[in-house]
């Protein structure tokens, strides 16, 4: 039987619906309150589930914030990836790409912030902390997907460029500066550096 077409057994079934429980226990939870002011065993009860269980799918309350942080991370790189996709002009394509990530990080600045520090200090072992790195990948990879629509550009060079624009990106959110700032400065001051960054 091909394994596309096996059922799931009843312990993976299991498995899964424990980590939808914790994945949206914790999202809520650190949407209302931030993630320093929660606990495991706040999210452990919202779920429904023991404190030693939530730790076999987490073994930090920063791995937790990953774990949530990460599906919001890759729908917003997904939207600003279609948004690029009709947009002519580099510049406007590469900010179009960065607005969403921008925009989701920022929706809580405290968890953003704390996504961010443990995207640059965690364990990079840990699957949640491998799965954002990923992400960052694929952010500078749709960069540079943009960057080389430009013939100027050499796809090394559109590396390059992506893996700077991102770092440009990362630093501006998690700016101490910048936490009182709205949206649309953050993303202004991105695109300032990034128009500087390209070929005129």
């Amino acid at each position: 039987m091909p394994l596309a077409s096996r059922r799931i057994g009843r312990r993976e079934r299991n498995k899964q619906d424990k980590l939808q429980r914790i994945t949206a226990a914790a999202r809520e939870l650190f949407a209302e309150h931030g993630v320093d002011e929660v606990t495991t065993q706040e999210i452990a009860d919202k779920a429904d589930i023991g404190a030693g269980t939530l730790f076999l799918y987490a073994k930090t309350k920063g791995e937790l914030l990953l774990l949530v942080q990460n599906s919001i991370y890759a729908d917003a790189l997904a939207e600003g990836r279609t948004a690029a996709e009709s947009i002519a002009d580099v510049l406007d394509a590469v900010m179009a790409t960065v607005r969403p990530v921008v925009e989701c990080n920022r929706q809580q600045i405290d968890n953003g912030r704390t996504y961010l520090r443990e995207l640059l200090f965690g364990d990079p072992e840990e699957p949640h902390h491998r799965n954002a790195l990923g992400l960052t990948v694929q952010t500078e990879k749709a960069i540079a997907d943009v960057l080389q629509r430009d013939d100027r550009i050499t796809s090394d060079d559109a590396a390059t460029l992506a893996h700077i624009v991102s770092a440009v990106m990362f630093i501006s959110m998690a700016a101490t500066i910048n936490i009182a700032n709205p949206v649309d400065d953050v993303v202004q001051e991105i695109e300032d550096q990034v128009r500087l960054l390209l070929p005129r």
